[in-house]
C-alpha cells in the first residue's frame, strides 16, 4: 500500500487529498486517501514452456492488490506505455457520482491511447470485503487484473472468526498466443474464440501443467488455524469450480457483502465474481491441493478441461524433491471436484447465500417493472461469406431483448449523455422482448437474429428497479454471469425454464436475499433482481463472459441526476481522455 506516492512535499500531499475530499459526493467522510501510479507495459513472462510478451500493469502479472478500508478514496494515475489502448474499472465499485472513474472504454470514458494517461479518483463508500480491478478494453482483462481488498474502517471488525492470515487468490486463464490475436480473429471469421491454453491460481497454472512444477503457487499454513481465502474469479470466459483438498469452506462473503455462513466442499464463480471463505486446518499435516476446473453449462461448446492447483501447505509438511526420500515427503492430496456439467452442484450453492441481516431494505413497490431476455444468436451472411464462418456460413452475435449491444468509436455514452450530443446513443431499449415466444424450448429460426444497435434505458433518479433476467436456448442454452456497474442489487429469486409471472413471485425471498453485482443466470432458466437507481450516470449491465460481451450481450442504464449536488453526477474530470 502507498500514500502520497511521488508527493514529497507532505503539505502537498495534505492539500491534494482535502482538494479530493472536498469535490467527492462524501466530503463529510473521514478517510485516508491512496495514491498509487499504475504503469500499464508489455512485460515478457514464461508459461507452459514459453515465454511472450503480456501487457501488465507495473510488470505484475497479476497487478498489484490494492488495500484500503471503508470510507478511503483511491487516486490511481494510469499511464500507458503499452501498444494498446487501455481503460481500467474497479470491479463492484459503487463509483456514487463519479461514473467517470467507472472505466468501461466509449461507455463512461475513451480509451487512455498509447503515451498518454488519465488518473481516476473516487471514494469507497459502505463496502466491505472482497473486489477487484481489471481492464476494460477487447481482451487486455486476460493479465491485466489485481485484487481490491475493502477491510472495516478502524475500530470495527469483521461479522466472523478473525481470519491469522489473509490470501487472495485470483483464479484466471492462460493463452499461449496474444488473446488479442484471438479475440480479433474470431470477430473476423464469425467464430468462437479458441479457448485458453491452461488456468491458473494467482498467475500460475499450477503443477499439472508442463513447466510449471516449480512455480506452483503454495499458500504456508500452521495447524488449528482459521484462514481467510479470497477468491476471485478473474478468468476471461470461464466459470469456475473452486475447492481445497479434505478441508471444509466457509462461505462469509460474495461480492463485498457479508452473507449467513454456511459450510460446503465446492463453490462455484462466474467469471467476475468473489467469494470469501473461512478454512481452518483441522487436517492431518500434509499438503493439499487447492483446485479450479471449469463449470460448462453449454451441451455443445468447447472449454478448456484442465485443472489449476495450488497447494495448502502445512508447515511441517516435507514438499517431495528430487533430494529428498519418497517415504519422507508428502505429495499433495487430491480433491473430489463437480463434474463440468454439474448444474446441481451449482444451484446448490447459489441458492444456499443469504444475506447477513435479515433486516435489509429489498425495494417492494416496484417503478421500473423490467424483463430482459438474454443470449446468444447468430448472423446470416448475404455479401461476403468467406467471413462467416460459423454455423452454416453465420457470424454468432449476443443479445438482450433482441438487441446486440454495439459500441460507440466518436465519443463515450456518458459524455454524450452528459454534453447533450445527438447520435451516439439511443434511449429506445425496449423494456421487454419484442416477441414472446418460448424462450427456453425448441427456438424458431426466425428468431435467432438480433438487431445490432447503442441502445440505453433511461430512468428518474430514485427509481425502484425489478429485472427479469431471462436466458433462452437460442443455438445453445447456457449460464450467464451477468454484472451491472455502479449498483449492488438483490438476488430476489431464481429458477429454470420460463418466469411464469402469475406462479413465480411466490418463491421470492424479500427477508435476506443476497446483495451482489455480478449474478449467474441459470442455465435454461432465469433470476429476478432488484435495486434503487440512486446512482446518477451510464451504467453497463453485460455478460461478464468477454467473449459474449465481444458478441453483444450487454445494455445500458441512464440514470438522470436527482435534486441538488449530492443526488447530481460530477463534472467530467480535467484529463478524461478524449477520443
Amino acid at each position: 500500500m502507498e500514500t502520497c506516492k511521488n508527493i514529497v512535499n507532505p503539505w502537498w500531499c495534505w492539500l491534494l487529498g482535502l482538494c479530493f475530499l472536498c469535490t467527492s459526493a462524501f466530503c463529510t467522510t473521514v478517510g485516508e486517501t491512496h495514491y498509487h501510479e499504475f504503469v500499464v507495459q508489455a512485460t515478457p513472462v514464461r508459461r507452459l514452456c514459453k515465454t511472450r510478451n503480456i501487457i501488465t500493469v507495473d510488470g505484475q502479472f497479476p497487478g498489484p492488490t490494492l488495500e484500503v478500508r471503508n470510507g478511503d478514496h483511491l487516486v490511481v494515475k494510469v499511464v500507458n506505455q503499452a501498444r494498446y489502448n487501455i481503460t481500467l474499472h474497479w470491479h463492484g465499485i459503487h463509483q456514487q457520482r463519479t461514473a467517470w472513474a467507472d472505466g468501461p472504454v466509449y461507455v463512461t470514458q475513451c480509451p487512455i491511447r498509447p503515451g498518454g494517461n488519465y488518473t481516476y479518483r473516487f471514494t469507497i463508500e459502505r463496502q466491505e470485503g472482497t473486489l477487484w480491478w481489471h481492464a476494460h478494453t477487447s481482451w487486455l482483462r486476460a493479465t491485466v487484473y489485481g485484487a481490491l481488498i475493502i477491510r472495516p474502517k478502524e475500530g470495527f471488525s469483521y461479522p466472523f472468526t478473525i481470519p491469522k492470515r489473509e490470501f487472495p487468490l485470483l483464479l484466471g486463464e492462460w493463452w499461449n498466443v496474444n488473446p488479442i490475436h484471438v479475440v480479433n480473429r474470431a470477430l473476423r471469421t464469425g467464430t468462437a474464440p479458441n479457448v485458453s491454453d491452461a488456468y491458473t491460481i494467482n498467475g500460475q497454472p499450477g503443477d499439472l501443467y508442463n513447466c510449471s512444477e516449480k512455480n506452483t503457487v503454495t499458500i504456508p499454513v500452521e495447524s488449528g488455524e482459521t484462514n481467510l481465502l479470497r477468491v476471485i474469479n478473474s478468468a476471461m470466459n470461464q466459470q469456475l469450480f473452486f475447492t481445497v483438498a479434505n478441508h471444509n469452506l466457509t462461505v462469509v462473503a460474495t461480492d463485498a457483502s457479508y452473507v449467513k455462513p454456511f459450510i460446503t466442499s465446492v463453490i462455484m464463480l462466474g467469471p467476475g465474481e468473489t467469494t470469501d471463505v473461512l478454512i481452518t486446518t483441522d487436517q492431518p499435516t500434509a499438503r493439499y491441493y487447492i483446485a479450479a476446473r471449469a463449470y460448462a453449462s453449454a451441451e455443445n461448446v468447447d472449454f478448456d478441461n484442465t485443472i489449476t492447483t495450488a497447494i495448502l501447505e502445512y508447515m511441517s509438511a516435507i514438499p517431495c524433491t528430487e533430494t529428498t526420500a519418497q517415504s519422507n515427503c508428502s505429495r499433495p492430496i487430491f480433491p473430489s471436484l463437480p463434474a463440468y456439467n454439474d448444474t446441481a452442484a451449482v444451484t446448490a450453492f447459489s441458492r444456499s447465500l443469504r444475506s447477513l441481516s435479515d433486516n435489509i431494505s429489498v425495494p417492494t413497490h416496484i417503478d421500473e417493472n423490467l424483463f430482459f431476455m438474454v443470449g446468444l444468436g447468430l448472423n446470416p451472411c448475404r455479401i461476403n461469406r468467406s467471413n462467416c464462418q460459423g454455423p452454416n456460413g453465420t457470424r454468432f452475435t449476443a443479445s438482450m431483448n433482441n438487441v446486440s449491444f454495439v459500441l460507440p468509436s466518436n465519443f463515450s455514452i456518458l459524455q454524450a449523455y452528459y454534453q447533450g450530443i445527438n447520435g451516439v446513443f439511443t434511449t429506445n431499449f425496449p423494456p421487454v422482448p419484442p416477441t414472446i415466444f418460448n424462450y427456453t424450448g425448441n427456438v424458431s429460426r426466425a428468431l435467432w437474429t438480433p438487431i445490432p444497435g447503442t441502445e440505453a434505458y433511461r430512468m428518474k433518479y430514485g427509481s425502484t428497479v425489478q429485472i427479469v433476467l431471462q436466458g433462452t436456448s437460442i443455438v445453445e442454452a447456457e449460464h450467464h454471469p451477468i454484472h451491472l456497474h455502479g449498483y449492488d442489487f438483490y438476488i430476489i429469486a431464481e429458477g429454470f425454464g420460463n418466469y411464469d409471472p402469475e406462479t413465480d413471485p411466490a418463491k421470492f425471498n424479500l427477508v435476506d436475499p443476497p446483495l451482489r453485482n455480478t449474478m449467474g443466470v441459470p442455465v435454461g432458466g432465469w433470476a429476478v433482481i432488484r435495486f434503487v437507481a440512486d446512482n446518477p450516470g451510464a451504467w453497463f449491465m453485460h455478460c461478464h463472459i468477454d467473449t459474449h460481451l465481444t458478441w453483444g450481450l450487454g445494455m445500458i442504464f441512464l440514470v438522470d441526476n436527482g435534486v441538488g449536488e449530492l443526488e447530481s453526477l460530477l463534472r467530467p474530470p480535467s484529463d478524461l481522455p478524449q477520443c
